[in-house]
């Protein structure tokens, strides 16, 4: 092909980028959605805090339907005895313990009796985790994922879903990253390999018409 071609020419013309849509039971995944990462002196910065306002009404849309809902939190240790290859490569995750505010979710999207909050020291919110199992047994097929970064935790959290047998849709406007351009050059990517990508906005379309 001719150096001219875009680049989502090129991946449909190879095959990816297929929809997987929106089948049987739907959960929620929010990854990350904590204190430090809201605030750009700590992890945060870029386009975060919006995300954290564009998913409240997703939120409550997830549990006016019903859906079974799951938020992350990275928590270490408080003297770093589970220190990882992650908190090697990052060291200030190490700061990131059960008492910590910083550590803590957000008031905004604050849980609610019967989710769950998964406590995690990787990226992926699956990834040692019994999460796979609590969505299989709630009949899971579909995982709506919002959080931050979309290029870190998102993003392998959204591999490890599909991986699991599970249809991530991400989120566009309600996942952020503390730089703009891995953000979109990850949300391209998931959506042309591991998941459906979309707004808000359509996922409720989408919802309305199934």
């Amino acid at each position: 092909m001719t150096g001219q071609e875009t680049d989502g020419a090129l991946y449909a013309r190879q095959g990816f980028g297929r929809e997987l849509g929106i089948v049987g039971q739907v959960g929620l995944l929010i990854v990350d959605f904590v204190n430090g990462f809201a605030d750009p002196a700590a992890f945060g910065g870029g386009n975060i805090p919006q995300a954290i306002a564009r998913t409240r009404p997703l939120l409550d849309t997830a549990r006016r339907l019903g859906w079974p809902v799951a938020h992350t939190r990275i928590v270490f240790a408080d003297d770093g005895a589970d220190a990882n290859v992650f908190s090697a490569k990052v060291p200030s995750m190490l700061g990131l313990t059960e008492d910590n505010p910083a550590s803590a979710i957000v008031p905004e999207l604050a849980p609610v009796a019967g989710e769950y909050v998964v406590r995690k020291t990787v990226p992926s919110a699956f990834s040692g985790t019994p999460l796979a199992a609590w969505y299989a047994h709630r009949g899971v097929q579909t995982l709506v994922v919002a959080g931050c970064v979309t290029s870190g935790c998102v993003r392998a959290s959204v591999i490890d879903a599909m991986s699991l047998g599970f249809r991530p849709i991400v989120v566009s406007d309600c996942v952020g990253d503390r730089a703009i351009g891995p953000h979109e050059a990850n949300l391209f990517d998931m959506a042309q390999k591991c998941g459906d990508v979309m707004d808000y906005d359509t996922l409720l379309s989408r919802l309305s018409n199934r």
